[in-house]
């Protein structure tokens, strides 16, 4: 039997010793031999005195290239024809077989760029967005089928095809994804999916995730089942561990479960000001996710009764309206004027205004005098010269202010037109795309996330340093343009 002992002191050493800036870059790199012969030549060679661990690495590993980028003697004259090439560069072709930690797909797929080289789950939906507007609809139809592939064969969507990320999931976008095949393909499209949407729900509505907020009604959070450092994180994972009064485990979970949130990091998630270290998300029941739960109730519902099975949508249908009223209760902030999130061990609200609170309205799921309040707060408290903040503190962490995200512009864009504020939807698409153009035209680049306050730089700082490719933010951009055009 493989000693796992000798692989995890190969990856702790390697990973501890400084050898690269980012974490994640080890977790992606492809072993040259076999697990066996690794371990037997680490265990030889890391007693020696003069073991190099740079040496090592480069004779045992081959490292990852960065994804998307796209060489500035090859730029393109517009962002439009730049996307294009993009999405030849962020292609992968199926992948059969699991390489070392990245996971099989039957299908072809986008990855977000820079060192996100994987498919992403939530990333995906708004670069489907984007292959819309390309005419790329049998990649956004691999893309679902790829995702569908992972319910049906780990029971939830990871994080993104690695297997160090199948201890969690992403915000569920599932059901949006087959909403906006079906858009082009018709409704059949439900049925196709029905059965992977359901195994999905269930996942989340299993112990870990769900939470009895009352008496028989649940709302969610979000989880990762580990409480050990995240390998693609680890040194960093580990210092924080070591300047916390948090147990170790604890603080573990908390930093995954904001991984799986997609906010990662924000002081969302933050019980004591700025202080990354009382970080408790488990703690929290988020609005967003519990507006995409809605959402995903609703899809269940629809889909089920096209096959005539009225029993599960009525309960389906019967569980959007609960955890409707749910939200209402615990996620409304009377005092802020608009929603947030609900610390339920504490029992009251986090106090934190952020872009989710437009999750509410993106979905639909709020009266039209609420909406109006909401729209109005997040027009004093998030819209900037570049578009929405995605909170309004100033931590250091990148989904804080001064920065603005892709997803965050697209839903607070279709939050505003939902509810016929044609103005502020304008506002918020036309700011965006011109801070896109804008960098663009200064670097060549599509950026991960940009600096909404200050347009003259592109984002502020964060657990790694700013991407660039960048699969989302190219897909929002195109969709937003369209929209746009359809508003003058």
């Amino acid at each position: 039997m493989r000693d796992h002992t000798t692989l995890d002191e190969l990856f702790n050493t390697i990973q501890l010793s400084g050898l690269f800036p980012d974490s994640k870059t080890f977790c992606d790199s492809i072993p040259k031999v076999s697990l066996e012969e690794l371990q037997v030549a680490f265990t030889t060679m890391s007693k020696q005195s003069n073991f190099n661990t740079a040496e090592f690495v480069a004779t045992y590993f081959t490292l990852p290239e960065k994804a998307g980028a796209v060489e500035p003697s090859d730029q393109a004259s517009s962002v439009e024809e730049h996307i294009e090439r993009l999405w030849k560069n962020l292609y992968r072709d199926p992948s059969p077989e699991n390489t070392g930690t990245l996971l099989a797909l039957p299908n072809s797929y986008i990855v977000p760029g820079g060192r996100f080289g994987e498919i992403y789950y939530w990333d995906s939906y708004f670069t489907m967005l984007g292959l819309k507007v390309s005419n790329r609809v049998s990649m956004i139809e691999d893309m679902v089928k790829n995702f569908a592939h992972f319910i049906s064969t780990y029971g939830f969507i990871p994080n993104g095809n690695r297997s160090y990320y199948l201890t969690r999931s992403q915000p569920p976008f599932f059901g949006l994804m087959v909403q906006l095949l079906a858009s082009i393909k018709g409704s059949s499209v439900y049925n196709e999916y029905r059965n992977v949407l359901e195994k999905e729900y269930e996942f989340w509505m299993e112990k870990g995730s769900a939470i009895e907020i009352e008496p028989t009604k649940q709302l969610n959070r979000y989880w990762d089942s580990a409480t050990t450092p995240r390998p693609e994180a680890y040194k960093e994972d580990m210092h924080l561990a070591n300047s916390s009064h948090q147990p170790k485990g604890e603080l573990y979970r908390h930093i995954r479960a904001a991984a799986a949130s997609g906010w990662d990091f924000s002081t969302r998630w933050f019980e004591n000001g700025n202080d990354f270290s009382s970080i408790t998300t488990t703690n929290i029941i988020p609005v967003d996710l519990n507006v995409l739960l809605y959402q995903l109730e609703h899809f269940l519902s629809d889909a089920f009764a096209q096959t005539d099975d009225l029993d599960k949508a009525v309960f389906y249908a019967g569980a959007a309206e609960i955890r409707k009223e749910l939200i209402e209760k615990y996620c409304w902030n009377e005092s802020l004027q608009t929603y947030t999130d609900y610390n339920f061990k504490e029992g009251k609200s986090t106090e934190i205004i952020s872009a989710a609170m437009l999750f509410p309205l993106f979905a639909e799921l709020c009266d039209a005098d609420r909406a109006r309040i909401v729209l109005k707060t997040a027009k004093e408290q998030l819209l900037k010269d570049g578009g929405l903040l995605t909170t309004t503190r100033n931590s250091g962490q990148q989904w804080d202010a001064p920065n603005g995200w892709a997803p965050l512009q697209w839903v607070g864009f279709l939050a505003a037109l939902h509810y016929n504020d044609n103005e502020l939807a304008k506002e918020i698409g036309n700011r965006w795309v011109a801070i896109n153009r804008q960098v663009f035209a200064r670097t060549g680049k599509m950026m991960e996330k940009y600096n909404v306050v200050d347009v003259s730089l592109e984002a502020g700082g964060g657990e790694y340093e700013g991407q660039d490719g960048f699969g989302w933010t190219n897909g929002v951009f195109l969709a937003l343009n369209e929209k746009l055009a359809t508003l003058k």
